[in-house]
């Protein structure tokens, strides 16, 4: 065979494969139902934006609700649904907690290290944990606990050490992870197995602390984190 006609050949088989995959795709899109969240939350009539809620109070901790940025807003698909709520103790301690859940649209749904090193965050520490839930159905959350610095300004114009934590999951009907390609697979799996595209949330908690303070912020967090999450997640049937 010689060479112009295997170029030939193989550049017909890109197209076929090209087009194959277009289809393919094509066809998901056309066929696919979503799935249902794994989070209470209710319907907006004429829309695949839910409303969410996240408990006002927990425990001892008070809040108030946070706004969606500027950003946010801008970079979400418009069938995203979004809240964030600011948690306080008694003193001035704070966290924020959100919750992004995607619609038909699944880059509502990204990779985390993405967002805080953009802000200037370093991430020094990865960590998986598993939380103990109470409720009806008592299980253990899986999350992935980030130990997170930066340099910030202070109004003096003189910069200070900060640390951090960055604690999240992602979770949908009957499921929860806290391993972004794990995620991604099991909506694959769904997609071609079952003709269903999971709807998945991604949960989050922000809390920025002194240096040192790490541990007992994150004493905090765990327990905002178990007071909370019956209030406003479903239990699954499976977590990884």
């Amino acid at each position: 065979m010689n060479s112009a006609r295997q170029k030939n050949i193989l550049f017909a088989t890109a197209l076929a494969l090209i087009a194959a995959t277009a289809g393919a795709v094509s066809w998901l899109k056309a066929n696919q139902r979503l799935g249902a969240p794994g989070l209470r939350a209710t319907a907006v009539p004429g829309s695949l934006r839910v409303n969410l809620e996240l408990p006002e109070h927990v425990l001892n901790f008070t809040s108030t609700n946070g706004a969606e940025s500027l950003v946010e807003r801008n970079y979400f698909p418009q069938d995203t649904s979004f809240v964030r709520r600011l948690y306080q103790l008694p003193g001035g301690w704070q966290t924020s907690a959100t919750i992004i859940l995607m619609g038909a649209d699944r880059t509502s749904i990204h990779k985390p290290d993405y967002c805080l090193p953009g802000q200037g965050w370093q991430i020094l520490e990865k960590t998986e944990v598993k939380l103990p839930i109470a409720g009806t159905v008592p299980y253990e959350l899986p999350v992935m606990k980030w130990t997170i610095a930066n340099s910030i300004q202070l109004p003096d114009g003189t910069k200070q050490n900060v640390s951090g934590l960055y604690v999240f999951w992602f979770v949908t009907e009957n499921q929860t992870t806290d391993d972004f390609p794990t995620m991604l697979k099991s909506m694959l799996f769904h997609q071609l197995a079952q003709g269903v595209l999971q709807r998945w949330a991604y949960v989050s908690f922000f809390t920025v602390c002194l240096p040192g303070q790490e541990e007992a912020t994150f004493t905090k967090v765990k327990q905002l984190i178990a007071g909370a999450v019956p209030e406003f997640q479903q239990p699954p049937a499976t977590t990884k």
